[in-house]
């Protein structure tokens, strides 16, 4: 076959076009794309509908010609497990006695070579290959756990070694890990692949450990290296999973590491299913360095890393993608120049969606990738906290008319320069945890010049703290919030202690408050001033924000120096808010805020209970008040 796709695409003029069938599989995708490079010039190769197997990633480089196309049809789909079959009753006497007596005439065992086990996966811990993962009928299924629904509550962290948290509540960093008040752990039986999740301190940090030990007269639960994060704390929220004692309704699963073998409660009868377990770790495609590439069309799915990695190169266009059941991130840009992804559906994934980084700050060149057109919704279904729907690094990138929904944590996440966000329709985020934004920014003076505008942020969740639209969270600063539309959120714009923000001509409807503004950088507690010195002027210092480009395009960044020369904190100066329409509460400028705001006037209170309809977007501007028009009809996806 590669000896007649090279006369074919040399032939000039004849064979622009090349087709690939899922008979041929994987192979006959990288046998076109070989033909390709040999013959120098750009192509089109077409992949038929089918699956497409994968043990390694597909992967593409600089060789590639530029202007290549690869168009997948409808039904083409790169996977990065197995099929399990040969599903059978469990038989084996000790295995039957551990599980429910309910579950017993219902779940099924496979063998599976080489499956991949858990790993301390969470916040602040380098990201790892998910364990093996079942899908059944393209839905991910869930690992054995206790409680079932929610979490438990740690009874106890104890005293021993206590640890200040840093806003003066003690936190226990314990060899055991915790104590728990229900007697149901104590009935099972000592398995070394026994896990916990938890938020273990705050609501917006949570891991997993792996269980060492279960003492049932103490009620404890030891974990292993490296503990929970940020320690253990009393009424902090945790279950355990891969417990085998509770595998025990439809849809659950439980990972035998030492055999290789799946036990699984099928939610129908899987001889009439498709059942998938995810096996490879890498992305399951992968661009290095290449230009003007174009993929179409592809459905991606079933891998425990990522499904796609663009690295370096120029001009990679992913469009019309099916991105899910992934146990890692959906699409990571690292470098390069002007990637873009549109229109497409990213979805059910165990990290980020999609994570862009590109462009130099220290010259503010702009790395141009984008996202745009795309449905992004249920991702962090295995790290919960910061992996968002999008996580912008660098300087100059667009995330433009998106529909972000359905997660547990943030839905933007942004660090860098000059990033545009615009025309977005976000909600249901934030839904289970707190002190979170559907948009967030935070810690370091120097990134500057993002615009957030024209955004439809609505409906959130949030526990504890609870969460906000847009969060400038710890000093962040330069940002501009214009034109957007807030609904029925606990906090709507919140600006925590940064300078030069600007929050104007945005409509806020029952949110409580609007906008928020404090001082947290002029706070003289050592976790504050440990903010601002030992975190954020090294920050500053490395940008030598007194040269071009810095003192060039943020002439005001410069007025943050004299404060971090000397000790006494920085003030939140320079903050305009204006010409906003709010009903319901308004403004809570926490002292000593007040007096450092730049410019805050023209915010008109609206008492018309049918000022806002939800379902038509529509508000209604007050007789004789001229307000800047926002273009809702142009909010989320175009023509979907």
């Amino acid at each position: 076959m590669r000896a007649w796709l090279f006369w074919a695409l040399a032939m000039p003029g004849a064979f622009g076009e090349v087709r690939v069938t899922a008979k041929q599989g994987a192979a006959g995708i990288e046998q076109a794309r070989d033909a390709l490079r040999a013959a120098g010039r750009p192509g089109t190769v077409r992949i038929g509908a089918g699956d497409y197997l994968l043990d390694h990633s597909l992967q593409f480089d600089a060789r590639e010609p530029e202007g290549s196309v690869y168009v997948a049809e409808p039904g083409a789909r790169l996977i990065g497990g197995v099929r399990v079959r040969g599903w059978r009753p469990v038989r084996d006497r000790e295995m039957l006695e551990r599980l429910p007596a309910a579950a017993r005439a219902h779940v099924r065992v496979a063998e599976v070579a080489g499956l991949g086990g858990f790993r301390a996966r969470g916040f602040g811990r380098d990201r790892q290959p998910a364990h093996s993962e079942l899908f059944f009928n393209g839905q991910r299924m869930t690992v054995a756990r206790w409680p079932n629904e929610g979490f438990a509550r740690i009874a106890e962290a104890s005293d021993t070694d206590p640890q200040d948290d840093g806003h003066g509540r003690k936190i226990g960093r314990l060899p055991f890990g915790f104590r728990y008040a229900e007697d149901r752990p104590s009935q099972w039986k000592r398995d070394p692949n026994i896990w916990v999740h938890g938020y273990w301190s705050w609501d917006w940090a949570d891991t997993y450990e792996r269980v060492t030990a279960i003492d049932a007269a103490t009620r404890s639960v030891r974990t292993a290296e490296p503990y929970g994060i940020y320690g253990f704390r009393k009424d902090q929220r945790y279950y355990f999973l891969n417990v085998l004692e509770e595998l025990d309704r439809p849809g659950e699963y439980w990972l035998d590491l030492t055999a290789n073998r799946i036990y699984f409660w099928p939610p129908a009868d899987p001889r009439k299913a498709e059942v998938f377990v995810s096996t490879l770790e890498g992305p399951l495609v992968r661009i290095d360095g290449a230009r003007g590439l174009r993929l179409e069309g592809f459905t991606v799915e079933a891998g425990r890393g990522e499904g796609v990695m663009v690295e370096g190169g120029r001009g990679v266009t992913l469009r019309g993608f099916r991105i899910r059941n992934l146990g890692n991130a959906g699409v990571i840009v690292q470098g390069g120049q002007g990637h873009a992804l549109e229109r497409c559906e990213i979805a059910h994934t165990g990290d980020s969606a999609v994570e862009l980084t590109g462009g130099d700050r220290a010259t503010l060149t702009a790395g141009g990738h984008r996202v745009e057109d795309c449905d992004i919704h249920h991702m962090g279904q295995w790290v919960r906290t910061y992996n968002p729907a999008v996580k912008v690094n660098g300087v100059g990138h667009r995330v433009a008319h998106n529909a972000i929904h359905d997660a547990p944590h943030a839905g933007i996440q942004l660090t860098g320069n000059d990033h545009t966000i615009e025309y977005n329709d976000m909600h249901h985020l934030a839904m289970e945890t707190g002190d979170v934004g559907a948009i967030y920014i935070g810690r370091d003076y120097t990134e500057r010049g993002t615009v957030i505008r024209y955004n439809y942020i609505h409906e959130l969740g949030g526990v504890g703290f609870g969460s906000m639209a847009v969060y400038l969270d710890d000093c962040a600063s330069g940002a501009t919030i214009s034109g957007n539309l807030f609904y029925k959120l606990k906090f709507g714009a919140f600006v925590g202690g940064g300078r030069d923000n600007r929050v104007e001509n945005n409509v806020f409807v029952a949110c409580d408050p609007a906008i928020h503004v404090d001082a947290r950088g002029l706070d003289a507690r050592k976790v504050w001033q440990d903010m601002v010195y030992v975190n954020m002027k090294p920050k500053v210092e490395a940008m030598r924000v007194r040269e071009a480009p810095y003192a060039t395009k943020y002439p005001e960044l410069g007025s943050v120096l004299p404060y971090l020369e000397r000790a006494g904190g920085v003030p939140p100066e320079g903050n305009v808010i204006r010409g906003n329409l709010i009903q319901g509460p308004g403004l809570a400028i926490r002292e000593p805020a007040r007096p450092w705001v730049k410019e805050m006037g023209e915010n008109i209170t609206v008492e018309d209970p049918a000022f806002f309809n939800p379902a038509t977007r529509a508000y209604r501007v007050p007789a004789g008040l001229s307000f800047p028009v926002i273009p809702v009809e142009r909010i989320g996806i175009r023509n979907p």
